[in-house]
């Protein structure tokens, strides 16, 4: 039921001043208003000076961060920042849980929740998951998502952590291919943000009507001159700047190749693909006798498909390789959450292809008598692409 909005931030004012705060995120705009920053976290700290109240806000490419005393100095700060018309805020304190959204019509939807315990971990430890993006951070209140879908996120942000060095910095341009209706794309600009860098971020989808969709939740996040979208296929699509980091998560069959043909073309930095399904080579093997003594792979459908899969992401990684990326395959997330949970990772060299990665790659495809679709994109040998 709506509530009182003005009532509502008097209690989320108690909240942020409470000693008992452990944490508080703002994000969001209301319905026709826009707050001078895209979003605002607050937290405790310890300093040599003594406890204060650490305030990190960003404009959306920089973030600031000012810590204030106790007493008159945050209260300011904290009336500046609830002043500000930010659709969503999230409060933590130790015994609390606090979400507060404005609806269309100013009123606050409020949900309150008492603190948990975490549940003993082996060893003896109470230990609370972090997630690289708080699963109770307000971007989840504009883009949904169910809890199953926001482990996907944490798993995704975390091989994405693993792949980008911890000390880069300067301009970052990201490039989604194939974004659907985008959960991963903003989840991604949002870590990246949080992390400092200067982010822009493409996502490309063929529907026109989805790009409109997430045109317009870009602009309630605040985001809508970092976050942008073009309609167009995978291969086609007009991206500019050119990307450093390309991200195709779950293009279906063979369009996973065309971003990695793009991507290679780009001379991207860094490439994560999640392959979504194989058909390609799945339909070569049907056509043609296995060879000895290897038909027993392929004689039933299943076993069939499931080695078209391990086949069609082997070569993919191969391709990659001769192309100059250090690339690897692994699981992102765990099986019961998606069983489409491989992702391709690679980082450009700029090396050479070994004799050995040359012969190895031809000896498979001619062996299974295989034209793999990455392959017509891009010629094995590097020195015939453009």
């Amino acid at each position: 039921m709506p509530e009182n909005l003005d009532a509502a931030l008097d209690e989320v004012r108690g909240l942020l001043l409470d000693p008992a705060l452990t944490r508080a995120v703002a994000a969001g705009r209301r319905r026709g208003q826009r707050p001078s920053v895209v979003r605002a976290e607050l937290r405790p700290v310890t300093l040599k000076a003594g406890p204060r109240l650490q305030i990190s806000t960003s404009d959306g490419a920089r973030p600031y961060t000012r810590n204030v005393a106790p007493g008159t100095e945050a209260d300011t700060a904290v009336r500046a920042l609830l002043a500000e018309p930010f659709g969503n805020w999230h409060v933590e304190t130790a015994d609390r849980t606090l979400q507060l959204r404005v609806t269309k019509s100013g009123e606050a939807q409020v949900h309150r929740a008492a603190a948990t315990r975490p549940a003993p971990v082996a060893g003896g430890h109470d230990r609370e998951k972090e997630y690289l993006l708080d699963p109770g951070d307000p971007i989840f209140a504009e883009i949904g998502g169910s809890a199953a879908k926001r482990r996907q996120v944490d798993a995704f942000l975390r091989a994405l952590a693993a792949t980008l060095p911890d000390d880069l910095t300067g301009p970052l341009r990201v490039v989604d291919l194939g974004c659907g209706n985008a959960y991963l794309t903003f989840a991604a600009y949002r870590y990246l943000a949080q992390r400092g860098l200067d982010v822009e971020l493409v996502g490309v989808d063929v529907r026109e009507d989805q790009r409109q969709r997430n045109t317009e939740l870009a602009k309630r996040l605040g985001w809508g001159e970092r976050v942008r979208f073009v309609a167009g296929t995978i291969a086609d699509a007009v991206v500019e700047p050119t990307p450093d980091l390309v991200l195709a998560l779950h293009a279906c069959d063979t369009a996973t190749d065309e971003a990695l043909a793009r991507a290679v073309r780009w001379d991207a930095r860094w490439v994560l693909a999640a392959p979504c399904c194989h058909h390609d080579l799945a339909a070569q093997l049907r056509s043609r006798p296995a060879p000895g003594p290897y038909e027993l792979l392929t004689r039933q459908g299943i076993l069939r498909e499931r080695f078209a899969d391990v086949l069609t992401d082997s070569l993919r990684a191969a391709l990659l390789r001769l192309h100059g990326y250090r690339t690897e395959v692994v699981e992102f997330v765990d099986s019961r959450h998606t069983p489409r949970n491989l992702l391709i990772r690679a980082r450009r060299t700029g090396g050479g292809p070994s004799r050995e990665q040359r012969r190895d790659y031809r000896e498979l495809v001619d062996q299974w008598r295989v034209t793999p679709r990455l392959e017509t994109l891009l010629p094995p040998d590097p020195s015939a692409v453009d």
